[in-house]
């Protein structure tokens, strides 16, 4: 599987790149023919750094409080927040942005902790992801901040296959027009699987698992 990777670099900014493997994956929403690795944006302090530089870019006029974490962006945030406080003439100049991540109970619920609950609640929020596909975990996270009295005021994403949500405009760094054949289908619709093509791992935005 891994022999079919190749690098693909951002049509907003060559530095920024990541590796793409083209074949019969499922997440928890969908079948998808692309796993895209994040893995070096999220964890490489340098690459992580560049990607909250031009995700900052795009939120320069906008008012922002909190960042809700999903898929483990909590280093690209930390940097995100450092760039939006340090802009010049950004409305957040000099702001102290906090930095939460959701949990989730055992009904597979979004949750805040009540430490933490203050971060959201009459709070602007940024909602940071690694990936969207179907925009369900989008979806889950507005109905979760509207639940403890949050104003979600942008979405961002590394990758998205979805344009907007909730008529909130989807910031990415790279989209599905990127890739050359990509697709996301319900696994009732999956071509694949009408030809009885294996899966080749189960991924998510922390990575895939072989089957």
């Amino acid at each position: 599987m891994e022999s079919r990777a190749y690098e693909l670099s951002s049509s907003v900014n060559k530095k920024l790149k990541i590796s793409v493997i083209p074949g019969h994956f499922a997440t928890n929403h969908s079948h998808i023919t692309h796993y895209i690795d994040l893995t070096k944006l999220k964890t490489s302090h340098v690459h992580a750094r560049n990607t909250a530089v031009e995700l900052a870019s795009r939120y320069v006029a906008t008012d922002i409080d909190s960042i809700i974490c999903m898929d483990g962006m909590e280093v690209i945030a930390a940097f995100l927040a450092e760039e939006l406080a340090s802009a010049g003439s950004g409305v957040n100049r000099e702001k102290s942005i906090r930095i939460i991540t959701p949990e989730y109970n055992q009904n597979n619920q979004m949750i805040f902790r009540h430490n933490v609950e203050k971060a959201v609640w009459n709070k602007r929020v940024l909602i940071l992801l690694a990936s969207a596909t179907t925009g369900k975990t989008i979806n889950r996270s507005l109905e979760c901040i509207k639940y403890y009295n949050g104003e979600v005021v942008a979405v961002a994403a590394i990758f998205s296959a979805a344009q907007s949500v909730q008529d909130i405009d989807i910031v990415s760094l790279f989209s599905e027009e990127d890739i050359v054949g990509y697709n996301t289908y319900s696994f009732t619709d999956c071509p694949y699987c009408a030809e009885k093509t294996k899966i080749d791992a189960i991924v998510n935005a922390y990575g895939y698992l072989k089957i």
